[in-house]
């Protein structure tokens, strides 16, 4: 066995990974391998934070005790999952807080199955461990064979949840995001699936980028729909050129235009499903996830290639490439809507079959490296359903995610919440799209909408064929606003100064830039509660030195009492009070300094 350690001296954060080589004549079985165990001093309170939820509702923040019961967090099911994340920090209950008091933390760099086991000995002493999934894993390490594991990452702060989130936001942005260290503010962007669904063509996908490149839109996503036989989600899956009905001269007429627009062009792909339907399928009926002789459970309609095979990771590797090579396209949004069901491998040996889980992963890793490496202007979303693979791992090899498909407001305040506490907001794609909302159907204004949405990278994906002129003119000088902003919401420090969790009415979230010279606090009511006099929110992280001006985003008036001017001491200790009335009401307040 080797261990490896890696030190960020910025940050303090560690990692460990381990390394195992069958040195011997004959093969070991292994059944279980770990990247990394931490053990923390006996401490009768300690607390375990971690991220749960389903999908439309994920990275909840759930807190519970920790003991000698072993709290395990895991996904089983071939991805990071939407259910959970590969994330854990420890606190102190009644010691820590937002902002004071000792966290440990910790997050696992793997897209695959994966497993984090936190649990008090009897004495007390804590233990975590992390690192591939034991369920249905099982590796042959034959002679002169190595198994690596992923790396566990684990840190510590002083200074609360708050604190232990800014270091890892630092960290992901400097060592694990492409283009460690400067990597590219994210460009504000337009989707159509709202707008067109499966009905995409040529002339109603050139007429939506007209509409997006007025209001100030600089990357056109064309989505689901433009490929193969794909009219609805029963068919086309996994032939990936155009359609030549739709685009009967390919997709050269559409992304000229695009670009004629000043704006970069992007696709929506799911490379590793099929649909039965297809051409693909019909030719390689076995490339799929399957047990001979049991049915194969079709998800959305669709099956899971096996991409552990490396035939199915050359395939994908050279129509991805194809296409890339034929079009000039920026941008790849890369979904994975469903599971794995049936995860048999019939062409492999018994003793190997269970490799499959590992090979799956380090496959899309490679195919991601080499697409990355053959077309380096090209960037990639991983989205999958919306929260679903998110973690250290994928992020070596795209520049942000799709952080939950509801794109409600609202939910969205406690969804990006709970997100931020364990990856940076510079890779949380939010988006405001039509209202009723479809996952909630919930009624919200285009206001609230863009202020929540904000506060990530920002989205939109409305079907601006059905907006007034108003609805144009708040979107135009809203994202004008968020260009000015974005720099410090996508790299600077983040503080939750009032959680969506908490008893109050509002959320407020502040964003410092880096040199300490711009902040912007998002300040949103959910509930108003028949009172106008909300308590003064007391900024953090200022220059205390500094004299800032302020304004409101979207050229809004700025409230009585809230001076024009003023020193970064005075808005830490003084505050800004800012009256909201009627539900679902907000403002963001940007602070400049010379």
């Amino acid at each position: 066995m080797t261990l490896r350690y890696f030190v960020d001296p910025a940050t303090g954060i560690v990692g460990r990974s381990a390394s195992a080589h069958n040195g011997g004549p004959t093969p070991v079985r292994i059944d279980q391998i770990a990247a990394g165990t931490a053990t923390l001093p006996y401490q009768p309170d300690y607390r375990l934070s971690y991220l749960a939820g389903r999908q439309l509702a994920e990275f909840g923040v759930r807190q519970q005790p920790v003991g000698p019961a072993l709290a395990v967090l895991e996904s089983r099911r071939g991805a990071t999952s939407n259910h959970m994340a590969p994330w854990f920090a420890i606190d102190r209950q009644g010691v820590t807080d937002e902002e004071h008091g000792p966290v440990w933390f910790g997050t696992l760099a793997w897209s695959g199955s994966w497993r984090i086991s936190v649990g008090a000995d009897l004495i007390g002493r804590v233990r975590v461990m992390g690192g591939y999934n034991p369920y249905d894993f099982s590796w042959q390490l034959r002679p002169g064979e190595t198994l690596d594991t992923p790396v566990l990452y684990l840190g510590y702060s002083g200074d609360g949840m708050g604190g232990a989130s800014r270091l890892q936001h630092r960290f992901q942005r400097a060592s694990i995001l492409p283009g460690r260290g400067r990597p590219r503010l994210r460009p504000v962007l337009y989707n159509s699936w709202e707008a067109t669904g499966f009905a995409v063509d040529e002339a109603g996908q050139i007429a939506l980028a007209e509409r997006a490149a007025r209001i100030g839109v600089e990357r056109f996503v064309m989505d689901d729909g433009w490929f193969g036989a794909r009219d609805h989600d029963r068919a086309g899956l996994g032939d990936w050129f155009p359609s030549p009905r739709k685009f009967p001269h390919g997709l050269k007429p559409l992304i000229d235009r695009v670009h004629a627009l000043r704006m970069e062009f992007g696709l929506w792909v799911e490379p590793e499903m099929v649909n039965p339907d297809s051409d693909l399928y019909r030719a390689h009926p076995d490339w799929v996830l399957n047990f001979p002789g049991r049915p194969r459970t079709e998800s959305r309609h669709q099956l899971t290639l096996n991409l552990a095979r490396d035939d199915v990771r050359d395939h994908l590797l050279a129509v991805l490439d194809a296409l890339l090579s034929k079009n000039d396209i920026q941008y790849l949004k890369w979904d994975y809507n469903r599971s794995f069901t049936e995860p048999g491998w019939p062409e492999q040996t018994p003793e190997d079959q269970q490799r499959l889980y590992v090979l799956y992963t380090r496959h899309l890793y490679e195919i991601l490296a080499m697409l990355r490496q053959r077309h380096p202007g090209v960037e990639i979303e991983s989205c999958s359903s919306g929260g679903g693979r998110v973690d250290l791992g994928i992020l070596r090899y795209t520049d942000q995610v799709w952080t939950s498909d509801n794109t409600d407001a609202v939910d969205r305040l406690t969804i990006q919440d709970g997100f931020t506490h364990a990856f940076t907001p510079g890779i949380m794609m939010a988006w405001t799209t039509d209202t009723p909302n479809w996952a909630t159907g919930r009624s919200v204004s285009l206001r609230y909408r863009f202020l929540s949405a904000m506060q990530g990278g920002l989205g939109v994906g409305n079907d601006l064929n059905r907006w007034s002129a108003d609805d144009v003119a708040t979107a135009t000088a809203l994202i004008a606003d968020y260009k000015s902003i974005r720099a410090t919401v996508q790299t600077g420090a983040l503080y939750r100064l009032t959680r969506p969790q908490s008893e109050g009415a509002t959320v407020d979230t502040l964003y410092v830039a880096p040199d300490r010279r711009q902040a912007v606090l998002f300040h949103l009511l959910r509930h108003y509660q028949g009172r106008d006099d909300l308590p003064a929110i007391l900024l953090r992280g200022l220059d205390p030195e500094r004299s800032y001006t302020a304004r409101l985003a979207g050229g809004e008036r700025l409230p009585d009492g809230v001076p024009e001017r003023a020193s970064g001491s005075w808005w830490m200790a003084e505050g800004a009070t800012l009256p909201l009335r009627g539900d679902f009401t907000g403002l963001a307040l940007i602070l400049e300094s010379d």
